[in-house]
């Protein structure tokens, strides 16, 4: 494991600290190195939350304005956002699962199901560590492939954190929605009013 100790994989490896993947294939063995570790994890997970929120609002105000494009053409503000966000989630699912789920099944020799079980394990930081990229020593990576790597962790996890964000802003709506659907309604049948109880005298 010491020899796989390289600049490439030691970033991939700052990648898993700082979103807190910790797949658990690599570790400090030194104290120093454990004292480091302790507090670039104590900065740098924090920091990377800041940068994933920032990234995750660049591509929200992206959405957005496409949205605010397509409405200006076709008039229709619900189907603009509904063809943003299905557009966002096709995009994003190509881009973070599909295309990864064929790169590690062409360097790991993986098949489908585990490419995308790794790809799942590892944007949800779970990271139970069963399968790792470029961690394999009999395995001849390029150079290129570290660097993918903590890019579509970093960039992965912003977009997942959209998603999420979009999922809680529909079941919300959801929500809204049928709390407006099942409340109980009284209004006056004549004015539209609701009923209120008489003044009682005292």
């Amino acid at each position: 494991m010491d020899s796989f100790w390289k600049f490439t994989s030691s970033a991939v490896f700052a990648a898993t600290v700082v979103t807190t993947i910790g797949y658990g294939n690599m570790s400090p063995s030194t104290t120093a190195g454990q004292i480091f570790c302790v507090f670039f994890a104590l900065f740098g997970i924090p920091l990377n939350m800041v940068v994933l929120n920032r990234v995750g609002k660049y591509m929200l105000a992206i959405e957005r304005n496409a949205c605010d494009f397509i409405q200006r053409k076709i008039n229709h503000r619900k189907l603009s956002r509904f063809m943003v966000h299905l557009l966002s989630y096709v995009t994003g699912v190509a881009l973070f699962f599909v295309m990864p789920m064929m790169v590690f099944k062409q360097h790991e020799g993986w098949t489908y199901s585990q490419a995308i079980y790794y790809c799942f394990i590892s944007l949800s930081t779970i990271g139970f560590g069963d399968y790792v990229a470029d961690s394999n020593p009999e395995q001849s990576y390029p150079d290129w492939y570290s660097v993918l790597m903590a890019s579509w962790i970093f960039f992965g996890l912003a977009w997942l954190a959209l998603v999420i964000n979009h999922s809680i802003d529909i079941l919300e709506r959801v929500n809204n929605y049928l709390k407006h659907w099942w409340s109980p309604k009284e209004p006056d049948t004549e004015s539209g009013e609701e009923i209120k109880d008489p003044p009682v005298d005292v």
